[in-house]
């Protein structure tokens, strides 16, 4: 475990390591808002995906 931490944190890895955080947090996010309007649908509310995404 000390290597990879190692290897992550050398100067020339860090950018790599932060775009992969970046897009663990971006897929969690479109993950998150598609269940939800997964739901919605399925409860017969799509009208209010749309209003749900404009705010």
């Amino acid at each position: 475990m000390d290597q990879f931490i190692f290897i992550l944190t050398r100067p020339d890895n860090i950018p790599i390591t932060m775009l992969l955080i970046l897009v663990l947090v971006c897929l969690y996010t479109a993950l998150k808002q598609a269940f939800k309007h997964d739901r919605l649908i399925e409860e017969g509310r799509e009208d209010e995906i749309y209003e749900d995404m404009i705010k």
